[in-house]
């Protein structure tokens, strides 16, 4: 029970990684706030709906979280957006959602929490970035641009934090058997259980991850055992490069 007697805050709750974090931490004795636009179908301590694209809501968001829980000692900034393609395709749209959830919410969120967190003595923060903000792909150029913000994000905020006590880590997953890569293979025209075995192939471990894989990695770095990490970028890719 690493968790018991931890509050913690859980963004992209509803998704496919969110979702399995969520279970993970409450079996492992925390209590959890999930956030996300739809928080029905979700067991947790609180559910928080809206929409992260709304200011307002990110930076109540951790305030929200620790009343309804009765303290935060955990911010999982895992909610996340793929906008696929070139500069030149990109609408305006697109990059203001991207920049929006992918960015400004988790800098809201870390901004609003690190105040509390340090309150009560510390806590840990989670981000989510990528293998493809570490080491840019072809035709994902606003999402790599996304990734790599919140990676040196996450590295500036880890040091400015580290000592209120404040341990700030991101993960950095590379292809993830979710919900959203199924309807991004579908959105393109493909079968999506044959695109995630052809996928598999390119992997080294021979498979795709699966939403455990790194939610496993989130805990960790959540968890006393990732107690001397500060502004650390973890990639959890399979032993697949970026291509």
């Amino acid at each position: 029970m690493r968790f018991s007697g931890k509050r913690a805050l859980v963004t992209g709750a509803a998704g496919g990684i969110g979702e399995v974090i969520t279970a993970m931490l409450r079996a492992e004795g925390a209590m959890v706030a999930a956030a996300d636009r739809n928080c029905a179908e979700i067991d947790a301590d609180a559910r928080l709906e809206g929409d992260l694209l709304d200011a307002r809501y990110c930076d109540s968001l951790p305030s929200v979280a620790a009343e309804a829980l009765g303290g935060l000692d955990i911010i999982i900034n895992n909610a996340g957006v793929i906008t696929r393609g070139p500069v030149t395709e990109t609408t305006d749209a697109d990059f203001a959602l991207s920049l929006g959830v992918n960015v400004e919410a988790p800098f809201r969120i870390c901004r609003a929490a690190i105040p509390i967190l340090a309150a009560s003595g510390g806590g840990a923060i989670v981000n989510t970035a990528s293998c493809w903000g570490v080491h840019p792909g072809p035709n994902h150029a606003v999402y790599c641009m996304t990734k790599a913000a919140i990676a040196s994000l996450t590295q500036c905020m880890g040091r400015d934090h580290a000592h209120q006590g404040i341990r700030i880590n991101a993960v950095c997953p590379n292809e993830v058997d979710t919900p959203m890569l199924r309807t991004g293979f579908e959105a393109r025209g493909f079968d999506p259980q044959s695109a995630i075995e052809e996928l598999g192939k390119t992997v080294p471990l021979g498979r795709v991850a699966r939403p455990d894989d790194i939610a496993e990695v989130v805990l960790f770095l959540a968890s006393d055992a990732a107690r001397y990490m500060c502004g650390a970028l973890i990639e959890v890719n399979g032993g697949k490069s970026v291509s």
